[in-house]
């Protein structure tokens, strides 16, 4: 495990046994410096375009009767941030508010704007959605095309971006679309698993798909935040395969209630994904 990933996260309760706290309390919020895992990040490169999508389906809160109350909540935190939120400590957060009665939803959603805001020191949007809809599947505009059944033999299972390859034939495509459910990569703190499936959109000259799905099994030992290994992503695919239009998104499983999806892109047409099976 890499220490210095480790050592940023020291201070934040992630890896530690912890209770949940029976009070409302912001200080449980731990920010982690974008600044030090994308230290970590090889040949780094901004994305134009981007977001962190926290999907949180463990809300609850007491209304003015101390009845509870109940909703899934969308965090999305700007790529422009300083900072991201450490997971943990999100988690023990929203937990915090089950005990604390509140007007109503408008009012929980402007208490954890405004304190992931401040923590962040970035307008943080929060969108809530009622636990009683049905969710239903919307089509796409562009259908992802599956790598998982490829007929590839893999033995890297530390990141290599040398694996990526154009195709030998050279030919050009436009707003091509792939995806595989076989990311894993581990918590540079815990070491313990993370999986995701991973969404890539690229025009230009074509990527070698058997070459690609190898690459996405080269992460299975990595360690990374979620938000590490999207850019890193990004980044090996923009230095190897020179793309001229590049949007990468992963949707990772959930823990504690919580999934994180984080999409890095050079350009501003939006890519829209259904939630996937195991999320």
């Amino acid at each position: 495990m890499d220490n210095t990933i480790k050592n940023y996260a020291a201070g934040s309760l992630l890896g530690e046994d912890s209770e949940y706290n029976q009070d409302y309390d912001a200080a449980l919020l731990y920010p982690i410096l974008r600044a030090d895992y994308r230290g970590t990040v090889e040949n780094f490169v901004a994305a134009a375009y981007g977001h962190d999508l926290w999907q949180c389906y463990e809300l609850s809160w007491l209304n003015d009767l101390g009845v509870p109350q109940v909703a899934c909540a969308d965090i999305i935190v700007p790529i422009a941030s300083p900072a991201i939120v450490e997971s943990k400590s999100l988690k023990l957060y929203l937990n915090s508010f089950h005990n604390r009665p509140f007007t109503d939803q408008t009012e929980v959603k402007r208490v954890i704007e405004s304190d992931l805001t401040e923590l962040l020191a970035a307008a943080v949007e929060v969108v809530f959605r009622s636990a009683s809809i049905t969710v239903t599947t919307q089509p796409q505009g562009i259908a992802s095309i599956l790598l998982d059944d490829l007929s590839v033999e893999c033995r890297q299972y530390q990141r290599d971006a040398k694996l990526l390859l154009l195709e030998a034939e050279k030919r050009r495509v436009n707003n091509e679309q792939l995806c595989s459910h076989l990311l894993r990569s581990h918590c540079p703190v815990t070491n313990q698993p993370d999986w995701g499936t991973l969404t890539i959109r690229y025009s230009g000259a074509a990527i070698n798909r058997e070459a690609l799905l190898r690459y996405i099994v080269s992460f299975r030992e990595h360690n990374g935040f979620h938000e590490q290994c999207v850019e890193q992503i990004y980044a090996d695919i923009m230095a190897e395969c020179e793309p001229e239009l590049l949007t990468v998104c992963a949707q990772y499983t959930r823990r504690g209630g919580i999934d994180i999806n984080p999409l890095r892109s050079n350009h501003s047409q939006p890519l829209v994904l259904d939630r996937v099976w195991r999320q």
